[in-house]
């Protein structure tokens, strides 16, 4: 893992997610339309990015969950299942050992950003993220592609008419606007942050995988504590820790439960950077091209805690 070359990483961001708009038109040919249920199987932001795919299926009445790849068990096999294998490396050894019980089975389909990485083998067909290298070796464009490419199978399963291609690269513009605007929103953002209790991440249940990816980044890279919790349950399970700690949380507003989290926030006096909108009490906000656009948000606004978990890490070895 390198700092430097992660935040390079980092700044590849709108030329790839370009790329993969350009290369979305007919990649779900091989995948089957439709399902009686779907499991996505993975690890980490890979999990992260299928709980979201998930709920929308769940929405439209398709049975969908994104199970632990190292559960001892979840769905039994049947032809009836899809079952997606999610593994940016294409290698990670829960979701091969998973996705071996379904080979021949279920009808399996591997979402890898490694062309004939191990869990492609067998699979009735392939989704390549198209993330290109991520010489710093963390997972941040593949877990950005991985959402991108799940809302595309959503579609494709559900027969929405989604125009994902358009959505992509209005993420593209919305992350080289982050991007080149840092200069005037990180220097603030990291000063807001940086506390001795670490991070807490707080987002909607529909863009979960926000909150979750970007506490991830400041454990992963700067090895800073930080956790991650959904707006309405955080009344039931981080309120508490606002009684107590220097409590800083990266809010992603949203949800109908906003203002509940806020009320108690601004009672105990502590200190919400928002991102993507804005929320009485907030110290900050962080503001970005077409963030009025939930599945643009979803898509983007991991890349402020990334920009902030970069700055961090650099700070520790320089």
């Amino acid at each position: 893992m390198d700092a430097a070359l992660y935040l390079a990483d980092l700044e590849a961001k709108p030329e790839a997610l370009a790329g993969l708009a350009d290369a979305l038109h007919g990649l779900y040919a091989e995948v089957p339309a439709t399902a009686r249920r779907v499991l996505f199987l993975g690890m980490g932001s890979s999990r992260y990015a299928a709980g979201v795919a998930a709920l929308r299926l769940r929405s439209a009445g398709i049975d969908a969950v994104a199970e632990y790849a190292s559960a001892a068990a979840s769905y039994p096999a049947d032809p009836e299942t899809l079952v997606v294998a999610i593994s940016a490396s294409g290698g990670s050894r829960e979701t091969l050992d998973a996705v071996e019980r379904y080979r021949g089975r279920s009808r399996v389909v591997a979402l890898t950003n490694k062309d004939g990485s191990a869990v492609t083998e067998g699979a009735d067909a392939v989704l390549p993220m198209l993330a290109g290298p991520e010489d710093g070796g963390v997972a941040c464009r593949t877990f950005q592609h991985t959402l991108a490419l799940l809302l595309g199978l959503a579609d494709h399963l559900t027969g929405t008419d989604t125009d994902i291609s358009g959505l992509v690269r209005r993420a593209a513009e919305a992350s080289a606007d982050l991007l080149d605007r840092r200069g005037a929103w990180l220097e603030e953002a990291v000063a807001l942050l940086d506390g001795p209790h670490g991070v807490y991440t707080v987002a909607p249940a529909e863009r979960l995988s926000s909150a979750q990816q970007s506490a991830l980044m400041f454990r992963e890279g700067p090895r800073r504590q930080a956790d991650a919790c959904e707006t309405g349950d955080w009344a039931h399970v981080d309120v508490y820790l606002t009684k107590t700690y220097d409590y800083r949380a990266l809010f992603f507003p949203g949800s109908r439960y906003d203002e509940q989290a806020m009320d108690w926030i601004r009672q105990r006096g502590s200190t919400v950077l928002t991102v993507g909108g804005d929320l009485p009490g907030q110290a900050a906000s962080i503001r970005y091209r077409h963030d009025d656009d939930a599945d643009v948000a979803l898509l983007t606004e991991t890349l402020v805690a990334e920009l902030i978990a970069a700055t961090y890490w650099r700070q520790t070895i320089g």
